[in-house]
C-alpha cells in the first residue's frame, strides 16, 4: 500500500498563517531582530517555506505593513456611519481605530514603529495609508463644517491641517494605550474626542480661538 496522503493546507490559508507569525514577531522583536527561522518555527513550517512564499524578509515585512495597513483603513471607514451627525461620525471613527489597535498591538507596532523606523519602501507603505486616513477624515471635517450652516467654506488648506493634527495625536495617544495598563479603546476615543471636539465644535460655530494682546 502507498503512503497515505495528507490534504495540502491552500496557499492562500498558509500565506495567512505566515504573516500572522510575523506580524507578531516582527512587532514583539522588531525588524532587524527578528529571524525567519523564528517566524518559519511559529508559523509551523519551514523556512525554505517561507522563502518560497514571500522570497525575502524585506518582502515579507512589506506584505505585513500592507496588510495591516489595509485592515486598519478598512476598520475606520467602516466604522464610521455616514447617516450620523457629524460629531457621531467622528467618535465612531476615533472608536473603531483605539478598538482596531488595542486588539492588535503588534500590527500596530509594526505600522507605527517598526516600519518608520526602518527606511524606504517601508517608510512609504505606512505614509500611503496615513494619507488614505487623513483624506477620510478631512471629508469627516468638512461634513462638520457643512453641518454646522456656520462656516461651511473653511479654507482647504486649515481643514487639512486639522485632519494631519488629528490623525497625529490619535496615533500618539494609541501607543500610550497599548503601553499603559488599564486604558480601554472607549477611554482613548473619549480622550481625543473631548479635545478634539470641543476645539472643532467651537471653529465650526464661528468661535475660533485667536491670541490675546497680539500686535500686526
Amino acid at each position: 500500500m502507498g503512503a497515505v496522503k495528507t490534504k495540502r493546507m491552500p496557499r492562500a490559508v498558509r500565506e495567512q498563517q505566515m504573516l500572522d507569525a510575523a506580524v507578531e514577531t516582527f512587532g514583539r522583536r522588531g525588524y532587524m531582530a527578528a529571524s525567519m527561522d523564528e517566524i518559519a518555527e511559529l508559523a509551523g513550517v519551514s523556512k525554505p517555506l517561507v522563502y518560497l512564499y514571500l522570497n525575502s524578509k524585506e518582502d515579507l515585512f512589506t506584505a505585513c505593513i500592507r496588510r495591516e495597513a489595509l485592515a486598519l483603513t478598512e476598520a475606520v471607514r467602516s466604522g464610521v456611519r455616514t447617516e450620523q451627525p457629524a460629531d457621531r461620525q467622528l467618535w465612531d471613527g476615533l472608536l473603531a481605530f483605539f478598538t482596531h489597535t488595542a486588539q492588535n498591538p503588534d500590527a500596530w507596532s509594526v505600522l507605527h514603529l517598526q516600519a518608520r523606523t526602518h527606511g524606504e519602501p517601508f517608510a512609504a507603505e505606512v505614509a500611503a495609508m496615513r494619507e488614505e486616513i487623513v483624506a477620510f477624515v478631512t471629508q469627516l471635517i468638512v461634513v462638520a463644517a457643512r453641518e454646522a450652516h456656520r462656516d461651511p467654506d473653511l479654507p482647504e488648506r486649515e481643514v487639512a491641517g486639522l485632519a494631519e493634527a488629528l490623525v497625529g495625536a490619535a496615533e500618539s495617544l494609541a501607543a500610550w494605550a497599548n503601553a499603559t495598563p488599564g486604558v480601554t479603546a472607549k477611554q482613548a476615543a473619549a480622550t481625543l474626542m473631548n479635545f478634539a471636539w470641543a476645539g472643532l465644535g467651537n471653529l465650526m460655530e464661528g468661535r475660533p480661538w485667536v491670541l490675546q494682546g497680539a500686535s500686526g
